[in-house]
């Protein structure tokens, strides 16, 4: 028998999965997860010591998690698509909690509450909110296209609309941006009403001059991106200058000098880190993959008849590249400077969490078979 024919043969749950599911797409994350750890040797020591810690204390942190998040990925990926929901409502629920919870428990730091701490593991709870919020309001969207009596869009709107709210309120423009490109971007798959479509761009400019003009922090960092000379650019001017002397071939692995005057080389700037010591090219490759990672996701939406597998993939895949982009470009200057991760490469326990949440969604909808089995 051939390896294909024993795999048909296997009625196991994990001979289903094996048969069912889109292996390309799981190796292309299993690679970035390790490429995003073997980056984390090279970036994080020299901040380690900067707050004094053990020079592989990140990398042994996020060496913890990650095993945790390989289950997480793969265990998702066994459900089924109701499965999928229920985690997903169950989820969204307990991130709410944490979100309230992180507004009048969590520490200020840099002048944000966004971390609480849950039985000593430091939780982000707004990571979380993106792929849950995005499953369940899939869900309500593909219940009103088909019953236009249930409110459907109604319960997607308000499940948005308390998300965004307590997360500005911590306040983390980036993370309501990137919830925001999801939701919007979903609600536009599922047949967005014309005058909401003519609303919405100059909602969305009005939205960005209120953000300017009552974040003292979103004024600051415009002003510096679109003058360098009212105020500080040292993060950005170090990250230039990174990439700069990496070239197209880099310095070599661990011979960049420039992440030891980063603060965030582990995470919001890694890729300056990875440019400098691996170049141009390869850190092109880098970005073909996390590409080809969202175009392999693409292909199943594209032939995907069933509405709320179709919105749920994705609203993940929009939170993937939207990310993606926004850690690279300002990385490399293009947009101002936002605290957010390179998904599986930088640092960031809840982060890498809900991204292997997030993808094992993706992998659990496209599987061979999903869309009969909500039937």
């Amino acid at each position: 028998m051939t390896a294909f024919a024993i795999l048909r043969s296997d009625t196991t749950v994990i001979g289903r999965w094996l048969w069912t599911v889109d292996k390309t797409l799981l190796a292309l994350l299993l690679l970035l997860m390790g490429v995003g750890f073997l980056l984390l040797f090279a970036a994080s020591p020299a901040v380690a010591e900067g707050h004094g810690l053990s020079p592989y204390y990140f990398v042994m942190k996020q060496g913890i998690l990650l095993p945790i998040a390989l289950l997480i990925l793969v265990g998702t990926s066994l459900l089924t698509p109701k499965g999928v929901r229920r985690i997903a409502c169950l989820g969204l629920l307990f991130t709410y909690a944490a979100l309230v919870a992180t507004l009048f428990l969590a520490p200020e730091i840099k002048g944000a509450t966004r971390w609480v701490s849950i039985a000593g593991f430091t939780l982000q709870a707004s990571e979380f909110a993106k792929p849950t919020l995005a499953v369940v309001s899939a869900w309500m969207f593909a219940e009103w296209a088909k019953n236009p009596v249930f409110p459907g869009r109604l319960v997607a709107l308000l499940l948005y609309a308390l998300a965004a709210g307590l997360i500005i309120l911590q306040p983390d423009l980036g993370m309501t941006i990137v919830l925001s490109a999801v939701w919007w971007g979903q609600f536009f798959l599922a047949g967005m009403p014309l005058l909401w479509l003519i609303i919405f761009i100059p909602g969305v400019m009005g939205a960005g001059v209120l953000a300017y003009t009552l974040l003292p922090h979103v004024k600051s960092r415009m002003d510096r991106f679109l003058n360098p000379d009212t105020g500080d650019t040292y993060q950005i001017d170090q990250s230039l200058r990174a990439i700069g002397e990496g070239g197209w071939f880099g310095v070599g692995p661990g011979e960049g000098h420039i992440k030891n005057a980063l603060p965030d080389a582990h995470a919001d700037f890694i890729f300056a880190v990875a440019v400098e010591e691996f170049g141009v090219i390869a850190c092109s490759l880098l970005l073909l993959l996390i590409v080809g990672i969202f175009w392999r996701g693409c292909r199943h939406v594209l032939k995907q008849d069933n509405l709320f597998i179709m919105l749920a993939v994705s609203g993940i895949l929009i939170q993937f590249i939207t990310q993606s982009f926004i850690n690279i470009a300002s990385t490399v200057h293009l947009i101002p400077t936002k605290g957010m991760t390179l998904p599986f490469v930088s640092y960031g326990g809840s982060s890498l969490l809900a991204l292997a949440f997030g993808m094992g969604v993706v992998l659990a909808l496209t599987r061979k078979g999903a869309a009969e089995r909500l039937s």
